[in-house]
C-alpha cells in the first residue's frame, strides 16, 4: 500500500500513530495548545520538512514511552530523527543535537513556556532566561542557556 493511501486509511480509522508515520517530524500536543502551532511552524520552517501535529489527549504515556522525564514535562513533544523533543526547544539545539547526537542523549527538553523562546516570542518583552536539558540513560545536564 502505498503511504499516502495508507495515511488516508490510518486517519480514517482514527489511528494517529500510524498515520503520521508517512510524515517527517511528528508532534504530539495538549489538544488545541495555540503555542504548539506556532513552534511546529518554525520547526517545519527551519527543517523545511513535513510536519504533523497529533491532539493527543494521553500524551503524558506517549512521554513516558519516549523517555520524558516527568519533571521536565511541557505542552508538546516532538520526535525528530528518532531524537525527543519537549517543549520550546530552539531549533538550533535540535538541529546541534541532532548533529552532535551526544552519548546516552535521547532527546532535549524545555520545562514551562519561557517568554521568547520559540513560539512564546512577545513583542517588545526580552527573551526570559531558560535551559534545554539534555536527558536519556537515566541522567540530565544543561545542553544550552538562552536569554537572560
Amino acid at each position: 500500500m502505498k503511504s499516502a493511501s495508507l495515511f488516508a486509511a490510518c486517519l480514517a480509522l482514527g489511528v494517529p500513530s500510524l498515520a503520521i508515520a508517512a510524515a517527517d517530524i511528528v508532534v504530539h500536543r495538549d489538544p488545541g495548545c495555540g503555542c504548539c502551532e506556532q513552534w511546529a511552524a518554525q520547526v517545519r520552517q527551519q527543517f523545511g520538512r513535513r510536519l504533523s501535529i497529533v491532539d493527543d489527549q494521553q500524551r503524558s504515556s506517549f512521554q513516558r514511552a519516549h523517555g520524558v522525564p516527568a519533571r521536565l514535562s511541557s505542552c508538546h513533544t516532538a520526535i525528530v530523527d528518532g531524537m525527543v523533543f519537549e517543549g520550546h526547544v530552539p531549533i538550533a539545539d535540535m538541529k546541534r543535537v541532532l548533529a552532535q547526537r551526544p552519548r546516552g542523549v535521547s532527546g532535549l527538553a524545555v520545562t514551562g513556556m519561557p517568554v521568547g523562546s520559540p513560539g512564546m516570542e512577545v513583542p517588545g518583552q526580552a527573551v526570559q532566561s531558560f535551559n534545554v536539558i539534555a536527558f536519556g540513560a537515566g541522567r540530565e545536564t544543561i545542553f544550552a542557556r538562552h536569554g537572560g
